[in-house]
This record gives C-alpha cells, sequence and structure tokens, in this order.
C-alpha cells in the first residue's frame, strides 16, 4: 500500500509540474500577442534555472537537517550520498519551489527584462522559498508550533503574490495604462485587453487539473484524498459562479477574464486548508474568493496605481493570505486524517468549529512572519537588480515588443497580422514650415465620365461580421457576381457602447467590422444600395455605412481587359 501512494506522490509532481503549461497559457493569453514568445520563455526558464539552484542550494536549505528552526543544513547528498537519497522529495519540492517563481512573471509581464527576470527568479528558488517553506514543511519552527498549510497557500501563493506586488510597484506601469492630467495627477485608467481568451481558458483548465496533485499529492488515504478532491473542486466552482453574478450585476455583463481568475482564485485560497475542511468550509471559502478577487484587481487599478496585467496579485496574493487565515476559521477533525495539533501535541481546530481562537492565532501568526521575510528579501533582490542590470526594458523595447527586443522573435505568430497598440500617451504632432495649405493638402479631383461609356461604380460597405452571409447571399440575388471582404477596425460618430475589461471601461474608439467592395457595372448602383440596406437594417447603433466611390479604370490581369469588359464573366 505504501508503495501505491509513493507512485501516486510522483503522479501528483508530474501533475504540478505540468501546472507551468497552463501559467504560460494563462499569462499569454491575458498579455498582448507581442510579447506572447517573451511569456513562453519565462516560464520555460523558470523550471529550468529553479532546478540548477535548487539542486545547488534550495533543495538542502528546505529539507535539509534543520538549523535553529529557521533554515535546513545546505549540503550537497545529491552528489555524495546518491544510493540513499531522497529522489522523490527531491523532485516534488522542485516541482513547488518553480511555482513561485512562475507567479512573479505575470505580473511583471511585458516590461521586465528578460535578464533581470532570470536573475530574481532564482534568487526566490535559491533563497527565498526553500527558507520560509522549511519553516513550514521542513521541520522549521511554524510546523513546530502548529501551523498549517497543507499545499501552499501561504508557502508558495502568498509568497509568489507579494512579490509580485512590489515588483510590479517598483517596475511601474505599462506605457499608457494610466493617463495622466495637466498636474501629473492620473485621470483615467487604459483597458489591455489580453490578446487570446481562449489561451487563457486553456491555461485555466490546465491549471485546474493540475491543481489535484499540487493539492493532493500528499495525501496518505483514500478518504483524505477524496475529500481534498472535494473541496479543491467545491472552492474553485463556488468562486467562479459568485464572481461571475458579482460582474453581472456590477458592469452589466459577466466578465469573461475575471471569472477565469476567480477559478484561479478559489483554488489557491482552498489549498491551504484543502485537507481538514469540509463542503461547507470550501463554500464559504470560495464565496468569498470570487469577491475577493474583483475587489482586488479594482484596488490595484484605481487605489495602489500597480500594473498587474495577468491579475496575479489579486489571484495569489489576497487570496493567499485568505486561504491562510481560513484554516484557522474552517479547520474540521471531521476530515479524514486530520492532524493539526499545538506544541503540546494537543488537537486544535478552527474558530467556528468550536476550536476557539489558538489556531486562528498561529495561522495569523504565519501569515506574518512569511510575508515580512517575503517583502525584506524580494525588495532587496529587486533593488540590487535594479542598482545594477536595470529591471525595466526601454520605452521603444516596450512599445514594440519584448518577442523582437529581447528574442529577435518577429512574432509567435508567424503568418498573421498583429493589431498596433494604440493605448500609450503620445506628444502631439506639431506642423512646422511655410508651405501654403493649399499646397501642402492637395485636392484629387474626382474623374469625369463620357456620356457614351459604361460608368463603374465602387460601393464600399462597411458592417457587422454577424450579417455578412446575409449580405452575400443578397448581393447574388441580385447579380453581384464578385466583391472583395475585409476584416477592419473602425468606429462611426457614436464610437460603440462601452464595455468592461476587468472592470476597467474599455475604450471603444475602434470597433471589429467587416469591409465588403463590390464595383458595379451592369447592375444599378441603387439597387446594390438598397439591398444592402435592407438586410443590413436592425435600428441599432453599429448597422454600418456604405459609401459609393467613382471608378476611372479597371483592367483584368489575365485577359487585358479594361473597363466594363473586364467586370462581365462571360469568356
Amino acid at each position: 500500500m505504501s508503495e501505491i501512494w509513493s507512485v501516486w506522490y510522483l503522479i501528483g509532481a508530474a501533475l504540478v509540474f505540468w501546472m507551468q503549461a497552463g501559467f504560460a497559457m494563462v499569462e499569454a493569453g491575458f498579455t498582448r500577442a507581442k510579447n506572447t514568445g517573451n511569456i513562453i520563455m519565462k516560464n520555460l526558464m523558470d523550471f529550468c534555472i529553479g532546478t540548477v539552484v535548487f539542486i545547488l542550494i534550495g533543495f538542502s536549505l528546505l529539507m535539509g537537517e534543520d538549523l535553529f528552526g529557521f533554515i535546513g543544513k545546505p549540503g550537497f547528498d545529491l552528489f555524495t550520498a546518491y544510493e540513499s537519497f531522497d529522489f522523490s522529495s527531491f523532485v516534488f519540492n522542485l516541482v513547488f519551489c518553480a511555482t513561485t517563481a512562475t507567479i512573479v512573471s505575470g505580473a511583471m509581464a511585458e516590461r521586465t527584462k528578460f535578464l533581470s527576470y532570470c536573475v530574481y527568479s532564482a534568487v526566490i528558488s535559491a533563497l527565498i522559498y526553500p527558507i520560509e517553506a522549511h519553516w513550514i514543511w521542513g521541520g522549521g519552527w511554524l510546523a513546530s508550533l502548529g501551523f498549517h498549510d497543507f499545499a501552499g497557500s501561504c508557502a508558495i501563493h502568498m509568497v509568489g503574490g507579494i512579490s509580485a506586488l512590489i515588483g510590479a510597484k517598483m517596475l511601474g506601469p505599462r506605457i499608457g495604462k494610466f493617463v495622466h492630467g495637466p498636474d501629473g495627477k492620473i485621470i483615467k485608467v487604459n483597458a489591455f485587453p489580453g490578446h487570446s481568451i481562449a489561451l487563457g481558458a486553456l491555461g485555466v483548465f490546465i491549471l485546474w487539473l493540475g491543481w489535484y496533485g499540487f493539492n493532493g499529492a500528499a495525501a496518505t488515504s483514500v478518504g483524505q484524498l477524496g475529500s481534498i478532491f472535494l473541496t479543491t473542486t467545491v472552492s474553485p466552482a463556488v468562486a467562479t459562479v459568485v464572481c461571475m453574478i458579482f460582474t453581472w450585476v456590477k458592469y452589466g455583463k459577466p466578465d469573461v477574464s475575471m471569472c477565469l481568475n476567480a477559478s484561479l482564485a478559489g483554488l489557491v485560497a482552498i489549498t491551504a486548508g484543502c485537507d481538514v475542511t469540509d463542503c461547507f468550509g470550501a463554500i464559504v471559502i470560495g464565496t468569498v474568493s470570487g469577491v475577493l478577487v474583483v475587489f482586488g484587481v479594482w484596488v490595484l487599478d484605481n487605489v495602489l496605481r500597480v500594473d498587474d496585467p495577468v491579475g496575479a496579485v489579486a489571484v495569489h496574493c489576497l487570496n493567499g493570505i485568505w486561504g491562510t487565515i481560513a484554516v484557522g476559521l474552517f479547520a474540521t477533525d471531521a476530515a479524514p486524517g486530520y492532524s493539526i495539533a499545538n506544541a503540546s501535541g494537543e488537537t486544535i481546530v478552527g474558530l467556528f468549529y468550536g476550536g476557539g481562537f489558538q489556531l486562528l492565532g498561529l495561522q495569523l501568526l504565519g501569515f506574518v512572519t512569511v510575508a515580512a521575510w517575503t517583502v525584506v528579501t524580494i525588495t532587496l533582490s529587486f533593488l540590487a537588480i535594479k542598482a545594477t542590470i536595470g529591471l525595466r526594458v526601454s520605452a521603444e523595447e516596450e512599445i514594440t515588443g519584448l518577442d523582437a527586443t529581447e528574442h529577435g522573435l518577429p512574432s509567435a505568430y508567424a503568418g498573421f497580422a498583429m493589431l498596433p497598440d494604440s493605448n500609450f500617451e503620445e506628444t502631439p504632432a506639431v506642423v512646422t514650415g511655410d508651405t501654403p495649405a493649399a499646397e501642402a493638402i492637395p485636392v484629387k479631383k474626382m474623374p469625369v465620365f463620357a456620356d457614351d461609356s459604361p460608368k463603374l461604380t465602387k460601393v464600399e460597405i462597411i458592417c457587422k461580421e454577424a450579417r455578412l452571409e446575409r449580405l452575400k447571399n443578397a448581393m447574388m440575388g441580385i447579380g453581384i457576381t464578385g466583391m472583395t471582404v475585409s476584416h477592419v477596425m473602425g468606429c462611426g460618430v457614436q464610437k460603440g457602447k462601452q464595455e468592461f475589461y476587468r472592470g476597467i471601461p474599455v475604450e471603444a474608439s475602434l470597433l471589429p467590422k467587416v469591409q465588403v467592395d463590390i464595383v458595379v457595372s451592369k447592375v444599378p448602383v441603387r439597387a446594390v444600395i438598397e439591398t444592402a440596406k435592407r438586410v443590413l437594417y436592425t435600428g441599432h447603433i453599429g448597422d454600418g455605412k456604405i459609401f459609393v466611390y467613382d471608378v476611372e479604370n479597371v483592367v483584368k490581369v489575365r485577359t487585358g481587359e479594361e473597363g466594363y469588359d473586364a467586370l462581365q464573366d462571360v469568356e
């Protein structure tokens, strides 16, 4: 039986490793396309650099012989006593370590130097995480007191979230995130929608799957594993439903990206107490998480003025803290394999299950001390990096995109044209010189058509993509056999209905539309116009516009025919 659980332990480690793919997809999807390759590279190097430093120092600091309850004794048993080395423990703790560093990358995305990222990722994996994790899991002082963090709400997610918050604050916002008034004060927050919600959703589902290993790998019985699976399912599901309702009421529509974040928030919050919480506790924890993640994003944007592209701080920092505290409220000895005990060996339970404030006090102590350790060490690390190699790329590099400037990658999506960014503040262009306006802006006169020559007319129709098929069929019905269809961005006088992305109004100055170009000669222009009006009309803003132009000439390349003849289908 013990061998079975040893195998499951390693399977759980593999599931946690698979979560790196989830983090990569979430971060890539919630950021702009020009930085996708950079995001992927960072997530890859999180694990690879983390492995190197974990071999050299991290693992021994975490799991080595306890020294004064503070750190593990440094050593190289991996090299000197390989035959008796605990391989499973090394791999399991390694994949957890890599997760901590990965959390930081999302909050600091799109403007961090890659070299700087590699340095602080190594510091987190080598020193910051192993030492505080030793306090909790390596036989350190917090564990001896009775502090409980089964799978890492505090040791991993809160630590990663705090590091992300400090890093994003020191780094500063992306260009154009905040608009400043004449007095320098922020007057507006811009939304930067992620380039692929599909990638983000895929990442969330990958993470959710991996979380069953994240929370459940250390289970020692079928009953305990089943209970962990239940709480790991209930909490994120409830959090997502609550977030959907909350954003639906507040913004008029359920926010997709926020709900994806809520799923992760519910998972983070239940991680510390997944083994000691019942279904009711998981429901309450998930409910709070669903609201907390929305509140956290709003606070970062509108109060703290911290730019977090993927919501890492709201998801991991705030809900890591909440999950740590929640153990002191909802821990119940009805959970299978319950083992929380104080320094005297007495079983203690949560406040809401009759245990008083003892466990809650221990959880608060653990939260405060681990948070203090993280704040001090990561701040010193960032300050050192900033003073030496620098944290942030140049404005030009940021606008161009880190794929090109940091990795020489023209695009992570070769063959696809990317829309340029338009949300950053620019200095208005100033026109100078003595050129008369009449010469500087020449007016092109329309061609004059002879009475006896067939007139060629271009009809340009801008409409909603949903109406394209109806328009196409209607045009073919009146004899139009040739048309050009393009996907475009544009706006009319009204500039569209205001929408929200993660609680921030989205500038609707450019909306996705379809442009249909038709050149007619035989079919009456009025017939084309009236047919288009009929099939496109809904009575709502955004139905579209029709532009009519004279065409000077048309040339059919294959035959050399010109004018009217070039538009006919007869061979």
